[in-house]
């Protein structure tokens, strides 16, 4: 009885390969994502810390040059964040479209897989007719040996 080979192994490996290059290529999105987002974090806090700090020298007391420098400064931060927060939509909307990709190429994997699964019931049917007939020729050979006896 000849093995099982799939005929389109070779291509399977080969998407399965497509596949995890695209996970990779998904997970480097994701964590930039993440760091990007972990910037504007940062920078949040830094505003909201100083419009705290702002307030507090308010209550107690602050120089016109002070005041000058700290609008500036949250003037800056401003800045950073509007262009963090372009940055973070351009991130996620890089690892959504990695995400997707990712959901293609698992979709194509899934679907040799089903082929490949579906043809191996061939193969088995096949290879439970043949011995099927070969155990019918035997017990024919059996029965025609027993009658000439």
């Amino acid at each position: 009885m000849p093995k099982y080979k799939y005929r389109f192994d070779s291509i399977i490996v080969v998407k399965e390969q497509e596949k995890n290059e695209v996970e990779m290529a998904y997970k480097k999105a994701v964590q930039d994502f993440e760091a990007v987002a972990q910037n504007l974090y940062d920078s949040l806090k830094r505003k909201e810390d100083l419009i705290s700090y702002q307030e507090q020298q308010m209550k107690i007391g602050m120089s016109i040059q002070e005041m000058h420098s700290n609008a500036q400064f949250l003037d800056s931060i401003e800045k950073a964040i509007v262009d963090i927060q372009n940055k973070v939509i351009q991130a996620r909307s890089k690892m959504e479209w990695f995400e997707g990709k990712l959901l293609e190429q698992t979709l194509e994997c899934r679907k040799y897989e089903k082929m490949r699964e579906k043809d191996y019931e061939l193969f088995k049917l096949e290879k439970n007719r043949l011995e099927m007939l070969q155990l019918d020729e035997l017990s024919q050979i059996a029965y025609y040996n027993k009658e000439i006896r």
